[in-house]
């Protein structure tokens, strides 16, 4: 068993259910596809998050620290990506309008774990805490990409229920429209805190 399990478990639980891109595009689409069309998403992010993780802890990691304009770049990128899905958001229709509705994709989704900023802040923070080389290495990385896959699937199915709950208090377009407009302000404010 990992020697920080307690630490370990706060760290994943604070990162991966605070707010951010993956939580608050998951509520966006709760809301606006309900829980069995947001599956795809749900999984993507699952599966991305901690493959990127595991990408990071057994590897990547060496190249940030020798060069740490790549980790720079990605956050760079991932800002970009994020006020474009922002504004994607924001002008979305209302789910009446259900042709003109597209839930996010599995292989969306996973790829963007690659440039979600937060996650990338994340992996990076926990590999250098949580892991360390040597003899304990692979045992430590299993406990860590573990506790991360749980409180993966747990964070992003709340969240997505919570957007689906919302729905139901959805009883004009008008509400609907202020919703997105909310979601979309929630996510541009996601980006303030990677660089704080």
């Amino acid at each position: 068993m990992h020697p920080e399990i307690l630490s370990l478990s706060l760290f994943m639980f604070v990162t991966s259910c605070s707010p951010g891109p993956n939580n608050v595009v998951a509520s966006h689409s709760g809301f606006n596809h309900g829980l069995k069309k947001s599956i795809p998403l749900m999984l993507g992010v699952i599966f991305g998050f901690t493959t990127m993780l595991a990408i990071v802890n057994f590897g990547l990691i060496n190249v940030f620290n020798i060069y740490p304009i790549i980790q720079k770049v990605l956050i760079g990128t991932g800002t970009i990506f994020l006020i474009y899905l922002a504004y994607k958001i924001s002008f979305s229709k209302s789910s009446d309008k259900k042709d003109n509705l597209e839930p996010v994709s599995f292989i969306e989704t996973f790829l963007y774990q690659f440039l979600n900023p937060k996650g990338v802040i994340v992996a990076v923070i926990a590999v250098s805490t949580y892991t360390e080389s040597g003899i304990n290495f692979m045992s430590y990385s299993l406990w860590m990409l573990g506790v991360a896959f749980l409180f993966a699937i747990i964070s992003i199915i709340f969240w997505t229920i919570l957007g689906k709950f919302m729905r139901k208090f959805a009883t004009n377009e008008k509400f609907i429209k202020w919703f997105n407009y909310v979601m979309s302000t929630l996510l541009l404010s996601c980006i303030a805190t990677f660089y704080y």
